[in-house]
């Protein structure tokens, strides 16, 4: 019997809606455990949300609602994504989940009563974007690398957890299990920050400054920090310490997260483990972002993409198709549109659809739609046989699904797909057609050509579950067996002389670009809710922002780059600033134009230009519209 197979997603935060990211991450692990079914493994699949921090309480109180309501409302959106993705998780849960709370705090005692956790008053810089406090040497020039503000100094008496305790035995396991954070590069750098003394982790915050958390076994005054509650989803969920699942697919645990959570997943969680005397996972699989059209996904530079508006212009399994085979998992990739419609075009409809549809339409035209009874003499003596090619195949194909090569997995695939076209050529059943004496070689190609689109069916099957079922359909085949299984997809001539097949379908239409564009352009319009207001901030921290009125000097298209624009701006000194407003202004209309300019932003490259500065807009879903003044000033002018 195969090994199980436990695979979690990290339980998203819900401060924000699902997008591109969360999507990707979902998808890999739909697809990894799709893939172990394969091997007819029992697989659980993890995913839910994580409720608690102050940045909820922020979010509830902005809306005037109730945090309970808050993380209600947006956890049912990420609950109710998937499905529209056809993620087959086994459990979603949530961090507000009872069982889960009684967990976290089972563990807090349980290190607690052992000495791990001790109070102590700390004084530090506090991220409440990150919701921690940083060290020095995590900062980049005095602010916080994700939210790019300068933390605040709090003061206050805490509940610390031993890491430092435990820091030479991770170094050590990490060294002796050499795949245990993958790929390499990732293992390295945590490698790289354990070099230096390892600090204890803060663990509570006190009630009288945050509420919304699970609250301290041990003291009643205190709440959990979020990370030490969220990352314990992975074994609450399984019932931990004696539950059955815990104890069949713990063992076999492997996680999946995006690089920006690599410290809490790779430092902090296993030193839990190893403190509350539970194994640790298996392996830490980390994957890279999804940059938009070259530059990071952000609202501000309004290129957020979200999953469903893509799905529903370009199809599901297209979709999941693109984000498989374009990233390469732990390098960052980047999306546009362009790239998916092209491997729309080349991959889905040029290669494997149009070799479905021939292969498919060649039965119904040389044998009525009956599937041909082949001569195995002939196969041998014509060379006609497929099978060795398409074992090769899924040998190459199980080899990079075990390694998370996902895109190498779709590679093999396609060229088995490329082979058979080439096939067709060679063997040119139109020609074998005409002649009565070569009928069993007619017989032998289109037959092996059958069987391969068989294999086809069963390998796409994790990416494209929807369109390996549209296959089976039209191959005569019964789509509600297991016809994925390892062991079936080896079995040659599976497929029953005789069997009578359906007419050929488009498995994917070709988009035609210039007809879908306007559809397209919507996948970059902003959502057609106002955005929530920002949390506040003080007079100190607005006067920090340097406002100033300029004068466009000069503008100019960016070649490649959809939307920005390359802005000469006269500010008392002349500055380059890139913007993406090329949707609504051309360079015509803004030379000579007055905008307002943050001018101490740090300067930052777009499509290879260093933009000094950034131009502020109102943004709805049609266009933007450029920030002015009502009446022309001296460029450089500050804004009180």
């Amino acid at each position: 019997m195969p090994k199980p197979f436990y695979i979690t997603t990290p339980i998203y935060y819900v401060n924000a809606r699902p997008h591109l990211g969360h999507a990707y991450t979902t998808i890999v692990a739909d697809v990894a455990s799709r893939y172990h079914a394969m091997r007819k493994a029992d697989t659980f699949f993890l995913t839910g949300t994580d409720e608690h921090g102050d940045k909820i309480v922020r979010a509830a109180r902005q809306k005037q609602i109730t945090p309970r309501q808050y993380v209600d409302q947006i956890s049912a959106l990420f609950k109710a994504l998937w499905p529209e993705l056809n993620i087959n998780y086994d459990q979603f849960i949530r961090t507000t989940d009872a069982s889960h709370i009684a967990v976290v705090k089972k563990i807090l005692q349980k290190i607690y009563d052992q000495g791990d956790i001790y109070f102590s008053e700390y004084e530090g810089k506090y991220c409440f974007g990150c919701e921690r406090f940083y060290t020095d040497r995590e900062l980049v020039d005095g602010k916080c690398p994700d939210h790019e503000t300068a933390p605040e100094i709090i003061k206050e008496s805490n509940y610390f957890f031993k890491m430092s305790h435990y820091q030479g035995w991770l170094i050590d396991h990490i060294k002796t299990h050499p795949d245990f954070i993958r790929p390499e590069r990732y293992k390295n750098e945590v490698l790289a920050f354990l070099r230096e003394p390892l600090e204890d982790l803060c663990i509570s915050r006190p009630k009288t400054r945050l509420e919304w958390g699970i609250t301290l076994p041990f003291d009643q005054n205190y709440v959990t920090y979020v990370w030490f509650d969220a990352l314990i989803n992975y074994i609450s969920a399984l019932g931990w310490p004696d539950g059955e699942k815990f104890k069949k697919f713990w063992p076999v645990s492997q996680h999946i997260v995006a690089k920006d959570i690599l410290k809490p997943h790779g430092i902090y969680w296993p030193i839990m483990l190893k403190a509350a005397g539970i194994p640790v996972y298996q392996h830490l699989n980390v994957h890279g972002y999804w940059n938009i059209d070259q530059s990071k996904m952000s609202k501000s530079l309004g290129n957020v993409v979200e999953p469903l508006e893509l799905k529903n212009v370009y199809g599901l399994d297209a979709f999941r198709y693109f984000l498989m085979r374009d990233m390469t998992f732990g390098l960052d990739s980047n999306f546009s549109e362009e790239a998916l419609v092209q491997r729309i075009n080349s991959d889905l409809a040029n290669d494997l659809g149009n070799l479905f549809s021939r292969v498919v339409a060649m039965v119904h035209k040389y044998f009525k739609g009956v599937v041909p009874r082949v001569d195995l003499q002939v196969e041998k003596e014509f060379e006609l046989g497929l099978e060795t090619r398409a074992l090769n195949t899924i040998s190459e194909f199980e080899m990079a699904m075990e390694e998370f090569a996902f895109h190498k997995a779709l590679i093999a695939i396609w060229e088995l797909i490329s082979h058979m076209n080439k096939y067709i050529d060679v063997t040119a059943p139109w020609e074998l057609a005409k002649k009565k004496t070569s009928g069993k070689q007619l017989e032998a190609v289109i037959y092996n050509l059958l069987e391969g689109l068989r294999i086809i069916s069963g390998l796409i099957y994790p990416v494209m579950p929807d369109t390996a079922v549209k296959m089976r359909v039209h191959l005569g085949l019964n789509p509600d067996e297991p016809f994925y299984h390892l062991d079936r997809l080896r079995t040659w001539n599976t497929i029953l002389a005789g069997t009578e097949l359906p007419k050929s379908i488009v498995l994917f239409p070709r988009v035609d670009t210039n007809k879908d564009k306007s559809e397209a352009d919507q996948l970059s319009a902003p959502e057609s809710q106002l955005p929530e207001f920002k949390p506040e901030i003080t007079f100190e921290t607005l006067e920090k922002i340097d406002l100033r009125v300029g004068t466009v000097v000069r503008a100019e298209v960016v070649p490649k780059a959809r939307k920005l624009l390359k802005l000469l701006v006269d500010l008392g000194q002349q500055r380059t600033i890139v913007a993406g407003i090329s949707g609504s202004y051309t360079p015509e209309e803004l030379e000579g134009k007055q905008i307002i300019v943050v001018a101490n932003l740090k300067p930052a490259k777009l499509m290879g230009i260093l933009s000094n500065g950034m131009v502020l807009a109102a943004v709805d879903q049609q266009q933007c519209s450029l920030a002015t003044v009502d009446r022309n000033v001296t460029p450089g002018t500050p804004l009180k």
